[in-house]
């Protein structure tokens, strides 16, 4: 049961912010979503290096003065991964007129929400792997460490709800209900590819300190891709850079404090 929970938190993160649509009768101002942005940014890079990349390197102790190496491989891969992901699949980000990937025909919103999608990939990677290395005798990972990334990562889901649902519903004139729907369908993956991760634990167990590695990779990029320059782009950039101190700070605390 509270693996059930760890994983559906990150989600349900989502859906309450994506439930905004149904009290906000307009989009987030420009300076609030780059707060949220940065917030975000800090909650990701903080569950990078403390939930994923330190508890790597401690499970290959046995390495020596290696134990560094599981960790750069895996966080490279997790790099390689998203670099590939983000050409492969047609998405557009927000604010941006431009489409991404191949060449399409799909609906505006459609790319918008595929986009969040694919931040939401290897952060539901990350919520299975450490719930994984919990389930791992060896592991080092304590169930309220697994559920404090979870709850950072649910955090940090919040205005990102927001954030895809609100302009759905004020700039595409899409419905309150569809946009909700959007916003929470974006969140979706996460549960799956946490409980896809789950399902190989036995399999993919020797390979744990790749595989956190490789969420974190992942998660990095989506930061340092994406929403670091939407939330440092034009004027008030230093209000995204408060918000990523913010964020940072408080996923900090959590892992230390729960872990």
């Amino acid at each position: 049961m509270e693996i059930f929970l760890g994983i559906m938190i990150p989600f349900i993160g989502t859906t309450a912010g994506a439930a905004c649509v149904f009290f906000l009768k307009n989009q987030l101002k420009p300076l609030v979503q780059k707060a949220l942005l940065g917030f975000a940014s800090g909650v990701m890079v903080a569950a990078s290096v403390w939930s994923l990349l330190i508890p790597a390197m401690n499970q290959s102790e046995h390495l020596g003065k290696f134990a560094f190496m599981p960790a750069a491989v895996g966080f490279l891969l997790g790099i390689l991964f998203l670099l590939l992901m983000d050409k492969l699949t047609p998405h557009l980000h927000l604010g941006c007129t431009q489409a991404e990937g191949p060449h399409c025909k799909l609906k505006k919103s459609t790319m918008l929400v595929l986009a969040v999608t694919l931040h939401n990939i290897p952060e539901g990677m990350a919520v299975g792997v450490v719930f994984a290395g919990m389930m791992a005798e060896n592991a080092q990972i304590t169930i309220a460490g697994a559920m404090a990334l979870s709850l950072g990562i649910a955090i940090q889901n919040f205005p990102e709800g927001a954030i895809i649902s609100l302009p759905l519903k004020s700039e595409e004139g899409v419905g309150k209900g569809k946009a909700f729907l959007y916003g929470m369908g974006s969140g979706i993956v996460e549960p799956v590819a946490a409980g896809v991760t789950l399902l190989l634990f036995r399999y993919i167990e020797p390979a744990l300190p790749y595989l956190l590695a490789f969420a974190a990779g992942a998660m990095i990029y989506v930061v340092v891709e994406e929403l670091i320059p939407e939330s440092s782009e034009g004027e008030h950039s230093n209000v995204g850079t408060i918000g990523f101190a913010l964020g940072f700070v408080l996923m900090m605390i959590l892992d230390v404090a729960l872990g």
